[in-house]
């Protein structure tokens, strides 16, 4: 989503007490203040915010608060903690205001399964406008159409509204045999999505388009559109808002916008995904930064990725923009080009076992190839994308996997060899898009 919010105001009166939401959501850093997913809102006094909640450490658990007539309200809090930036969850909220017990009017699922709340707060105002929306009521797909800050800046997929019936997961998903893992259904099991029911197609071009027959597209309401190629049947890398050094590395625009800030001599940590075994690619752009420093770019073995200034270690191999140097095991040798904002720096990892080097490009120009210790040899015993930086300075990096994005600007129209990935450069033969279906088959 990168903080885009979806928006459609209701002109049809839909269910007033039975509705269910069904979305697919990969999570963003939420250090600093709550995420709000779905809203549904008549006013500030009338309205549901459906939130994954910050604990102070970028891993919370799931609220659903609705107020109503007279001040009334609910508020519930899952017991489950959603923590993995790297995952894609489902979450499903089936609501039907009729039932006389009250737990049976709000159930929410993650995964398929259905969870308990730790925290319950039941309104017996059972009004409910606000379940598919009636005329006058807004819906809002990753943020608040009243509150600017929250919005969510991760990836959604696959977010569906059935207006006037409260349905469990498995029309929604189902639990691969092979894996055990819980997966998109392959058909749709909805018939009818009802009066305000919707199922939105979340591309590139028209994230908003309404795919159930029902004709509710909702609109582009804040943001440029960045929805990229990942969904939860190909999961891509990003880096990881979990294994930053500092607080104040911050990232954003799905977890591949890295504002380095705070103090020196730091990684940015890693990606979500390392690699063992396999030939990948991936480009990363230098936006800005506030003064000349040694922004350096690559990979690193390292299992302690703070350890040290950047480069430090004998698995850390580093290309630093400022002298054009390789920073590897705490010393500098000549390699390539210098490079600085606005360029975009592709790496290319060979890690097949007759191989094992790493090449960096400078706008799409080789800087040579580099032999590196083999992944299994490393402490971590795979390679992970990083980035860092040695001075005070704050650079700003925009990391494109393949999902085709720098920040909000598309990055370019080249695929890797299975089709995959928009890259802004010609991915070099025989490296492939760092991505989940990519690894299974190449890595």
């Amino acid at each position: 989503m990168a903080s885009t919010l979806l928006s459609k105001t209701w002109s049809t009166v839909g269910s007033t007490t039975k509705g269910t939401l069904s979305m697919w959501a990969k999570l963003d850093n939420n250090n600093g203040g709550d995420r709000y997913l779905y809203t549904v809102l008549l006013d500030n006094s009338n309205e549901l915010k459906f939130m994954h909640r910050d604990n102070g450490s970028g891993e919370g658990n799931l609220r659903i608060f609705v107020s109503g007539t007279g001040g009334a309200s609910i508020d519930l809090e899952t017991s489950r903690f959603v923590r993995d930036p790297s995952a894609w969850y489902h979450f499903v909220m089936a609501i039907d205001m009729a039932q006389n017990t009250d737990t049976n009017r709000i159930k929410f699922y993650i995964n398929g399964v259905q969870d308990t709340f730790s925290s319950a707060v039941w309104s017996n105002d059972r009004s409910g406008g606000w379940v598919a929306g009636n005329t006058a009521w807004s819906s809002h797909i990753g943020g608040s159409a009243n509150q600017s800050s929250n919005r969510f800046g991760g990836s959604m997929a696959m977010v569906e509204f059935v207006d006037g019936q409260q349905l469990d997961p498995t029309y929604f998903g189902s639990t691969n045999t092979a894996t055990g893992i819980w997966t998109p259904a392959d058909a749709t099991a909805i018939s009818d999505y009802g009066t305000n029911g919707y199922k939105l197609a979340m591309d590139t071009t028209s994230p908003g388009a309404d795919t159930s027959g029902k004709g509710n597209t909702f609109t582009v309401a804040n943001g440029t559109p960045t929805l990229t190629q990942g969904n939860p049947q190909n999961n891509w890398c990003t880096m990881n808002p979990l294994n930053q050094p500092q607080s104040a590395y911050v990232l954003s625009q799905g977890n591949n916008t890295l504002t380095m800030g705070g103090g020196t001599e730091k990684k940015a940590g890693s990606a979500t995904i390392g690699v063992a075994t396999g030939k990948f690619y991936w480009e990363v752009k230098l936006l800005s930064q506030s003064a000349e420093t040694f922004t350096t770019i690559g990979i690193s073995g390292a299992t302690d990725l703070e350890s040290g200034t950047a480069g430090s270690q004998s698995t850390d191999y580093l290309y630093r923009g400022q002298n054009g140097t390789l920073k590897n095991n705490g010393g500098a040798t000549s390699y390539g080009a210098t490079w600085g904002v606005g360029d975009i720096v592709g790496v290319a990892l060979d890690c097949t076992s007759a191989q094992n080097t790493l090449t960096f490009y400078k706008n799409g120009a080789s800087q040579g190839a580099i032999n590196i210790t083999s992944a299994a040899s490393t402490p971590n015993s795979v390679y992970l994308p990083t980035a860092g930086k040695e001075a005070s300075a704050v650079p700003v990096l925009n990391f494109n996997f393949g999902e085709g994005f720098f920040g909000t600007v598309a990055a370019g129209t080249n695929a890797d060899g299975n089709g995959q990935g928009l890259f802004a450069y010609a991915v070099p033969s025989g490296y492939y898009a760092l991505n989940t279906k990519n690894l299974e088959a190449y890595g």
